[in-house]
């Protein structure tokens, strides 16, 4: 690391809570019945309708000085939004200290902030809109396409591969139980996913989304509990997991096969 390396981070890290303060629009107004534009109407309490003041929107703090409630009617304010904002802090300041200044850096914290976008939306929403799962895979497409043409053809391949594998499972799923099993958002989310991961990660995001929503979901209908559980917040998940550790993963299955 070098000397100046701890300066940059902290600067992603301030950016990063910038970023998830406008992410919990997106979420919210994105996740909204009918959809609610991002732009406007200005940042407001949705108890009083009083629009924040700059000093009131300061991502994480501000939340702290007002103690959680609303400066004008003293309603209290989700604990959502200083969490989503600490938690793009990390993910961006984390890149950076990973990849240090590189295009790689600025795809790592563009992916994990869609997928955190799309997880908080498909949990309080029940949807992962099109601007997270479309618009994620744009940005996945350009930033390959930053990167040369054979990680263009990677992404390219990935989110074809994305796509087509969620859709045979939906129609599939849809033919063996007679019912939607598989919903839109998700087909197209796991093209996004694959435009960053490939189709060898889009494969290994499907099975840990799999796996980890069984081990959530199988309890819970043990138990009786038959509210529906969102794929999307899974497959995010698992998509955040393959990016972190599939390289490795797939070298050391490579190498394991390779001494059989």
């Amino acid at each position: 690391m070098t000397p100046d390396m701890p300066l940059f981070i902290v600067i992603a890290g301030l950016f990063g809570a910038v970023i998830g303060s406008f992410l919990n629009v997106c979420i919210l107004r994105w996740g909204a019945e009918p959809k609610q534009s991002v732009v406007r109407p200005r940042s407001h309490c949705p108890t009083c309708d009083m629009g924040l003041r700059w000093y009131d929107n300061v991502p994480i703090i501000s939340w702290l000085v007002l103690r959680a409630r609303c400066r004008g009617c003293g309603a209290p304010i989700s604990a959502q939004y200083p969490l989503i904002e600490l938690a793009t802090a990390l993910l961006w300041a984390g890149m950076v200290w990973r990849y240090g200044l590189s295009l790689e850096t600025l795809r790592g914290a563009v992916f994990g902030t869609v997928l955190l976008g799309i997880a908080m939306t498909d949990a309080r929403a029940y949807i992962i809109p099109d601007e997270f799962s479309l618009g994620g895979l744009v940005l996945g497409v350009l930033l390959a396409l930053a990167l040369g043409r054979q990680p263009l053809g990677t992404a390219l391949l990935g989110a074809a591969f994305g796509f087509g594998l969620l859709w045979l499972v939906a129609v599939a799923g849809e033919w063996m139980f007679k019912q939607e099993a598989m919903g839109g958002g998700d087909v197209k989310m796991m093209a996004m996913v694959g435009a960053f991961v490939g189709w060898q990660g889009t494969l290994l995001t499907v099975f840990l989304g799999a796996l980890i929503g069984s081990l959530i979901f199988v309890p819970l209908s043990i138990a009786g509990h038959k509210k529906l559980v969102p794929f999307g917040i899974f497959l995010a998940i698992g998509a955040a997991a393959t990016y972190l550790v599939g390289p490795a993963l797939f070298a050391w299955y490579g190498g394991y096969l390779g001494q059989a």
